[in-house]
């Protein structure tokens, strides 16, 4: 029967296998993205990398990792700045017309051509 030849071993060196193919494949992804994101490098060049990472897999990641493994952290860095910076701009953008039309709204109560009733309004209109 194939459930009594299974044993605690078995199972622990399969889920290890499993953990470092997983391992493996993650590595590749993150190689191949960070090669066809590299705006740099030629298409012969990222051409002739998928066929070394094909052929040779193992050899071309370590050399991929020893040859442009700086590039990779600058080049991931430089996109999670420009991420940041774009999603602040957003907030800023989205935020920044709720501020105006509430500020509008307050200069006009401290003037008294609203009601605190309408001020409240105003308010909530442009906080939604």
């Amino acid at each position: 029967m194939v459930l009594a030849d299974l044993t605690v071993w078995n199972i622990f060196w399969d889920m290890l296998w499993f953990f470092f193919l997983f391992l493996w494949i993650l590595i590749l992804f993150n190689i191949l993205g960070d090669l066809f994101r590299d705006h740099e490098t030629s298409g012969g060049v990222k051409a002739l990398w998928c066929i070394f990472i094909v052929f040779l897999p193992f050899l071309a990641v370590f050399i991929y990792l020893i040859a442009r493994g700086s590039g990779m952290a600058q080049r991931s860095a430089q996109r999670a700045q420009q991420a940041q910076s774009q999603f602040d701009d957003y907030v800023r953008s989205a935020a920044g017309g709720s501020a105006e039309q509430i500020k509008q709204a307050k200069e006009l109560l401290d003037s008294g051509a609203i009601s605190q009733d309408e001020f409240d309004k105003l308010k909530a209109k442009a906080l939604s």
